[in-house]
């Protein structure tokens, strides 16, 4: 048997190197952080007097948008006095994490967007969980794993607590693929990556990564292992693909989940729906300390003066589409006949006059209908059947396609607005001391094109520069038997063409599991983050490239009967790429009495996905306190910088750049076990 030559990972060496790299006093830093005394969750705005928390006057606030940022922000806001009214587009609130009734074979079930991992340095959204005394209503997922298409055996997380560098000790020494990162801690270019994500600084690191893709930062002398077996899949589920994401952006990613995390890669479920468990206690909440929740309310107008809000128009109604809205031209669907504009679940045709467009949102589960030429539409999910006009015709559904006249075009964007509403009540116009706006991106958009009177030119601007990452999908399956299974009942999948994940359900939420006990069945749910239209132009596309993969992933299935799918297909998280960080607004606006809350804000420190649409939402309530002389509610994060930030410069990287390389040939050489 002969030996494996030793990692470049594991080479030894020189004093002069490792003191260039980290200097004596980060190698002071890489003491402290011990095993046993580890980093505390850092405080952030906590007011240094004690000041009133509730208002002694009548205050009114109004946010848009019920996504979890918008429920944060209302919650805190009614907690503290204010009278809050929070309008919502949907039937659901939620947003990204909303929850509906669907059937299966006449059963009632609850579904989602997909699931979501409850990590335990989501410290301020814990700490609403803990006020709301909601904690039962998650559950500790024991293990977290990587699958691996091919070239790489899986790897297999288990909770741990232990702060960096120690951290990467530990996936070094367990990792089955060590021997394959590729790492060489004798080339200078690969410790210039550990620097850049272990030395993340909220205003240096933006300085010098915003303005490089991540696809282009790897393409330079990146180690290739490393890359496929972590940072790809880390990296898209940001819901950003690496050829869209600031490097900066994925060092602040890295470094709240796992670089500045001190708390290891635990994570936790929710026991039912996110609706049942998380949005319906916020909600309730709010409403008990006297709030109003007005849900199917589209925005129809947002009112200026000054460059001040002054007030929001509404209408509700059950359709959602009262208001004109712009959507823009996907040429992936199009040809020399036909017009298709927007994505995901919300697309549209345009006649050959451009004088209307055509949802083809099924109006039965909410998938997109595919053309059949002079035959209509089909549904690729549940066969519904439509009429070239939009009419039904067959199959489940039992509206019609919503139709739409088009008000302006502007090169490849329309404005729409409904032909035919559904009745609706008249428009209601509300207003209050303040505004916060916490809708996702796509909404943002269109509330802002809604103005009317003066508006702030600059916060116009900024709105109208945000960015929406590639589409995502999920399709949830049930079948009529189980499987062996010898991952995580939540396994990132990485290789494949569209699958980025697989989830049991049968294995985590009380009602699921309860089916499949008493049927003998399983649930299973593939996801994609952010799948490229260009691949995948149609949703009959996405629904056979899910199911040939799911069968790749779990061949056991391959031979049981498909008893139900339910898919959902979106293009409205928020997006990250590159010189998007100069103007992205932060939750404190140019307008005072206007207040941003989102997962899309610019943050003052690390935070990422659910915990950071939280934090924004918390942020935002503090503004309004501080405004009114309220004391702010302290909030968590982990460490603001990353240990080796003291060595990351604010000088813009320019790629291909050649750095002076370290002295590797002095014999004076520190031996790999002397290093702890």
């Amino acid at each position: 048997m002969t030996e494996s030559p030793p990692s470049p990972l594991f080479q030894p060496l020189s004093r002069r190197t490792l003191l260039k790299l980290f200097g004596v006093g980060t190698l002071g830093g890489l003491v402290s952080y011990s095993r046993i005394a580890k980093p505390q969750p850092a405080l952030h705005e906590q007011d240094a007097l004690t000041l009133p928390r509730r208002l002694d006057r009548a205050g009114t606030a109004i946010v848009v948008g019920g996504g979890l940022a918008g429920l944060t922000a209302a919650y805190e806001l009614s907690q503290r006095g204010f009278a809050v009214t929070l309008l919502e587009r949907s039937p659901q609130l939620g947003g990204k994490i909303a929850s509906w009734p669907i059937q299966v074979n006449g059963e009632d079930f609850i579904t989602e967007h997909g699931f979501h991992g409850f990590f335990p340095q989501y410290y301020n959204l814990w700490g609403l969980v803990d006020e709301l005394s909601i904690r039962n209503n998650f559950r500790e997922l024991p293990t977290y794993a990587v699958l691996y298409k091919d070239k790489y055996d899986p790897e297999i997380f288990k909770p741990r607590r232990s702060a960096f560098p120690w951290n990467v000790v530990d996936l070094a020494v367990g990792s089955p693929n060590n021997l394959r990162w590729g790492l060489n801690l004798t080339k200078w270019e690969h410790w210039k990556v550990l620097q850049d994500i272990a030395g993340f600084d909220p205003q240096k690191s933006f300085k010098r990564l915003d303005h490089i893709s991540v696809a282009d930062w790897v393409a330079e002398d990146f180690p290739q292992g490393l890359y496929e077996v972590y940072f790809l899949p880390f990296a898209k589920s940001s819901l950003n693909s690496p050829d869209l994401l600031s490097v900066a952006e994925l060092t602040q990613f890295f470094h709240f989940y796992f670089f500045g995390n001190p708390e290891g890669l635990a994570f936790r479920g929710t026991r039912q729906d996110m609706g049942r468990s998380l949005v319906d206690p916020i909600a309730a909440a709010i409403i008990a300390a006297g709030g109003e929740i007005v849900t199917e309310a589209s925005i129809t107008g947002l009112d200026w003066e000054e460059g001040r809000i002054t007030g929001v128009r509404y209408q509700k109604g059950n359709t959602g589409t009262t208001a004109p809205f712009w959507v823009d031209l996907n040429p992936l669907l199009g040809d020399d006949r036909s017009e298709y504009f927007g994505a995901g679940d919300a697309v549209y045709a345009l006649s050959p006059d451009g004088q209307e467009a055509l949802s083809l949102t099924c109006t039965h589960q909410g998938c997109t209908v595919q053309p059949q030429g002079e035959a209509g539409y089909v549904c690729p999910c549940h066969g519904a059947l439509f009429g070239p006009s939009g009419s039904v015709e067959g199959g489940p559904a039992r509206r019609n396609l919503s139709r739409f006249r088009v008000l302006d075009r502007q090169g490849d964007r329309l404005q729409l607005v409904a032909l035919n509403p559904a009745a609706t009540e008249a428009e209601v116009p509300v207003t209050a001391d303040y505004y916060v706006m916490a809708a996702d991106v796509v909404g943002m958009r269109n509330i802002f094109a809604l103005s009317q009177g003066e508006v702030h030119p600059r916060v116009q601007q900024q709105v109208q520069s945000l960015a929406v990452s590639d589409p995502f999908a999920t399709v949830r399956f049930w079948f009529d038997r189980d499987f062996p299974w010898a991952y995580s009942d939540f396994t990132s999948l990485s290789g494949y063409r569209l699958t980025d994940s697989i989830t049991l359900y049968h294995h985590i939420q009380d009602d699921y599991q309860a089916w499949a006990e008493r049927t003998g069945g399983s649930v299973v749910e593939l996801h994609s983050y952010c799948y490229k239209e260009r691949d995948f132009p149609t949703q009959a596309d996405l629904l056979a490239t899910f199911e040939q993969e799911l069968y790749e992933i779990v061949p056991e299935l391959a031979g049981a009967t498909l008893i139900h799918r339910q898919f959902v297909n979106q293009k409205n998280f928020s997006g990250f790429p590159p010189n998007s960080d100069r103007d992205r607004p932060s939750t404190s606006s140019l307008v005072p009495n206007l207040l941003f809350a989102g997962d899309w804000v610019k943050m003052p420190f690390a935070c990422g996905l659910m915990e950071r649409a939280v934090s924004s939402g918390f942020l935002a309530a503090n503004a309004i306190c501080q405004q009114e002389g309220l004391q702010r509610r302290p909030l968590l994060s982990v460490n603001p910088v990353g240990l080796l930030a003291p060595l990351t410069s604010a000088e813009p990287e320019v790629l291909q750049a050649q750095a002076e390389p370290p002295d590797l040939a002095t014999p004076d050489t520190i031996e790999p076990e002397t290093l702890g």
